[in-house]
């Protein structure tokens, strides 16, 4: 059995049957119980997911019929054996019994993490297909077929944070393995979807400088500036201000010195 929460929540059953739950409510239950997988989450942690600050009178009890609900959901429409609980009630709230391998969010983070490692071990062959691999799971916005509550809300805005870490990875690794130019479409499309990371601007600057495209290298310095002063009022940074310095000196210019994503807190 497969959950799979980055994308629309869906559950791929042994035989490889997609189902997806159509009451957002269990969604919701089920995917917070899904994002620490045989750890308790509290009742109180799965009301302020449901409920927000006004939660009912009745969540408890309420609460406990989505857990019902949810757990009948797996023997009726038989997507696992019906002698393998898979949602326990463990005081003060419930658990869900499933393996790390089985949750698409536990795989990515293990890969991403995996990935990090590797690069700082000086592997960036092997960095690259593991960090591909973490983000060949991606298959469009987190649990996207459902309104997420606050709780889970968080959680969401974490796997992005980590996505775009692995994003960093794959051009840092392309960069140590010397495939400058294989990183500059990437790298376009990452400034369109992050138009205010400066992080990706200043790699796409110096991989135009390094590969020999002064000119769009010093477009590309115009382009972020424009945008951070419109956008936020602020001056480029000081790393993207020495980009631009070493693009008008007349040395060549080399990749952009920057710290090793392994060397970053998770």
């Amino acid at each position: 059995m497969r959950f799979n929460l980055i994308g629309p929540f869906e559950i791929v059953t042994d035989d490889g049957r997609i189902y997806r739950p159509g009451t957002p409510k269990v969604c919701q239950t089920l995917a917070l119980l899904l994002t620490r997988p045989n750890e308790i989450i509290t009742a109180e942690s799965l009301i302020q997911e449901l409920w927000g600050e006004r939660p009912p009178r009745s969540a408890v009890t309420t609460l406990q019929t989505y857990v019902y609900h949810a757990r009948r959901m797996f023997v009726n429409e038989r997507l696992t054996d019906p002698d393998r609980p898979l949602i326990v009630t463990c005081p003060p709230g419930y658990a869900i019994q499933v393996d790390d391998e089985e949750v698409d969010v536990q795989v990515f983070e293990r890969l991403v993490n995996h990935a990090r490692k590797l690069l700082a071990d000086g592997d960036a062959a092997l960095a690259l297909r593991t960090v591909g691999q973490a983000l060949d799971l991606w298959r469009g916005p987190a649990l996207a077929n459902f309104p997420a509550g606050d709780v889970l809300t968080g959680h969401i805005a974490h796997l992005e944070e980590l996505r775009i870490r692995a994003y960093e990875i794959r051009i840092e690794a392309k960069d140590e393995l010397g495939q400058h130019r294989e990183s500059i479409p990437e790298l376009r499309r990452l400034i369109n979807d992050y138009p205010l990371n400066e992080w990706f601007h200043s790699r796409l600057i110096a991989v135009l400088g390094a590969t020999g495209r002064r000119a769009e290298a010093l477009q590309a310095y115009q382009n972020v500036r424009r945008l951070l002063d419109d956008e936020l009022g602020l001056e480029p940074s000081l790393e993207l201000k020495r980009l631009q310095l070493r693009l008008l000196n007349p040395e060549p210019l080399r990749t952009a010195h920057r710290d090793p994503v392994g060397a970053r807190s998770a």
